[in-house]
């Protein structure tokens, strides 16, 4: 009856193991397949999309020669900035996670207008109800998406106050890919937006999520029959080593008359002298302690850039502008490197260059590759 008993409950142990690994693997892969298809989708939308100019029939827009449309939002917000501060030139990051968006307006900016947004090859528009507003390519000089709400401001050369779009946060993902599409298209870049997919594609592939091993109740250990597992185990151990230290150290309790008592008794006639404490041996050394091990230090997050000093990597981050004069001994810095006028990115022939949000970035070098963070 006792080996019948025992086996019971190693079974059970091993059934719930398994049920536990296996619901654990089902959400991870869920998740981890549910990227890869965005990733994907989003690939074959930097591929194939070339826009048209029959998506612009029906709004009253007059494309220029060569213009086509992209995409149209119908339901967009115009929004402007009390205080004016300037914005980080436009690249071409796609942003491989994107966090939840709430409908709301950050802090000093204000709605002035609502109507369709329209994403051309040359330009953003807004056809609002008081009027049209645009969004040149070649004169945009500053973007920025809010990483909290379904914003993007963006600046431009003739015009002093930044503005930009409030989408639906359903929306913001779609409009904030199809935009920097736009802009790789105006500068001639869409290559460097579609290599970057595909490293985004090889990287999560890495991760994917393996299937558990089986459990079985050989490896079952006593402390799956109490209840709470090896946790229960770990703090019963450890009340049995602190309670009775608490109880030795503590002093003992002082009952009230007890210090008359004590004066009532009477005095032994025989009084012994007190021990005289040992001296130490001289060749006595003090045990040496044993020192703990140093925690593993934490590994380095660098996203596929070089080891450094300085921190850099292609994760993400600040886009740096001034980088450390020591750059150029652990990345293969383009020839010309200081006197680039932009932030650092990577080019698509592994050089790094300063010419980053500029027309001719990574030129002579196939194009930009990805921005390079501190």
């Amino acid at each position: 009856m006792a080996e019948t008993t025992g086996s019971t409950w190693r079974y059970t142990w091993a059934r719930k193991q398994n049920e536990r690994r296996q619901r654990a693997y089902r959400e991870t892969e869920q998740a981890w397949r549910h990227r890869d298809d965005e990733l994907r989708r989003l690939r074959a939308l930097a591929v194939d999309l070339r826009g048209s100019v029959a998506a612009g029939h029906g709004l009253s827009l007059e494309l220029a020669p060569g213009e086509v449309v992209f995409w149209a939002l119908p339901a967009a917000q115009l929004v402007e900035v009390r205080h004016t501060a300037v914005l980080p030139a436009p690249d071409l990051t796609v942003e491989p996670l994107p966090a939840p968006l709430r409908h709301r307006l950050p802090d000093g900016v204000k709605a002035t207008d609502a109507g369709m947004a329209v994403i051309t090859n040359r330009r953003l528009v807004l056809l609002g109800g008081r009027g049209r507003r645009d969004w040149a390519y070649g004169k945009m000089t500053g973007l920025s998406h809010d990483p909290a709400a379904p914003v993007s401001l963006i600046q431009v050369l003739d015009r002093r106050r930044t503005c930009g779009l409030l989408v639906p946060p359903t929306a913001a993902a779609e409009f904030r890919f199809i935009l920097t599409l736009a802009f790789a298209d105006a500068i001639e870049q869409r290559a460097a937006v579609i290599a970057q997919l595909d490293e985004l594609i090889v990287e999560h592939e890495q991760g994917r999520p393996f299937r558990p091993a089986i459990a079985t109740p050989g490896q079952a250990r006593f402390t799956g029959r109490v209840p709470g597992g090896r946790r229960t185990v770990a703090v019963a151990a450890a009340l049995a080593l602190v309670v009775p230290a608490v109880l030795v150290e503590s002093d003992p309790s002082v009952t009230p008359g007890s210090d008359v008592a004590v004066a009532a008794t009477p005095v032994p006639a025989r009084v012994l002298a007190p021990r005289a404490a040992p001296s130490p041996s001289p060749s006595a050394a003090p045990a040496p302690r044993r020192s703990s091990p140093a925690p593993p230090k934490p590994r380095e997050r660098r996203c596929g850039a070089p080891a450094n000093p300085v921190g850099y990597d292609f994760c993400g981050g600040k886009r740096i502008r001034q980088p450390d004069h020591r750059v150029c001994d652990f990345f293969d810095c383009a020839q010309g490197f200081w006197a680039g006028r932009g932030y650092l990115v990577q080019c698509l022939d592994g050089a790094v260059s300063l010419t980053g949000g500029r027309r001719d970035a990574c030129a002579g070098h196939r194009g930009v590759k990805r921005t390079v963070y501190a």
